[in-house]
């Protein structure tokens, strides 16, 4: 009789963490004080699709509370599902939208599949980052070598994210235009006497 007992107490307790895995209750109470409308059979059915509830919830509270409407529990899915980071999308997302800069849900996931850090590109387009070069050399048409540095201010644009320059392309289209500057130049003392030629090409 007593060993019914522990084996029926085994099996109920197993049901209940099975139970309470496929149907995160407490998740859909987190999500539901917090405003986010969702029902326990949609985080059920993500279980099932093998896709991180945590996260979407998470997520979609994030939106919700940012006031970004345009962001739903299907997008976020359908993105974790192509491989997409859902988090950073939103930290960008809510980071573009106290900005003021204008950033869709669209631009956002497609800056983030094609590979770019969005979060951070977002936060490039508010405060521009400082890209020093390496040594470029370089000779001047009097024969004299001139070894130049440059420091590049680059401030990320939005719309041309994907398929855009990334900081190497910056720093070898640089240095192109150093070596094209001092290789013109009739002599080296041209670019001691006048380093602006260069930043200007």
């Amino acid at each position: 009789m007593e060993l019914t007992i522990v084996i029926l107490g085994v099996v109920v307790l197993i049901l209940l963490c099975v139970f309470f895995y496929y149907v995160p209750l407490f998740l859909w109470i987190s999500a539901r004080v917090s405003g986010v409308r969702i029902s326990l059979i949609q985080l059920m059915l993500m279980r099932i699709r093998k896709v991180p509830v945590n996260t979407i919830v998470q997520a979609m509270i994030e939106a919700h509370k940012a006031g970004l409407s345009d962001v739903t529990r299907d997008d976020l899915e359908a993105h974790y599902l192509a491989g997409g980071d859902v988090e950073k999308v939103v930290h960008a997302l809510v980071s573009a939208s106290k900005a003021n800069i204008d950033l869709g849900f669209k631009m956002a996931t497609a800056i983030d599949l094609a590979g770019r850090d969005v979060f951070q590109a977002v936060q490039m387009s508010v405060n521009p980052k400082v890209i020093d070069t390496p040594p470029v050399t370089a000779v001047a048409k009097d024969g004299i070598q001139l070894i130049a540095k440059a420091r590049v201010t680059v401030r990320a644009n939005i719309r041309q994210l994907v398929g855009g320059a990334g900081e190497d392309t910056v720093l070898a289209r640089v240095g192109e235009g150093i070596v094209s500057s001092i290789g013109s130049s009739e002599s080296h003392k041209q670019v001691l006497e006048n380093p602006d030629s260069i930043s200007k090409l």
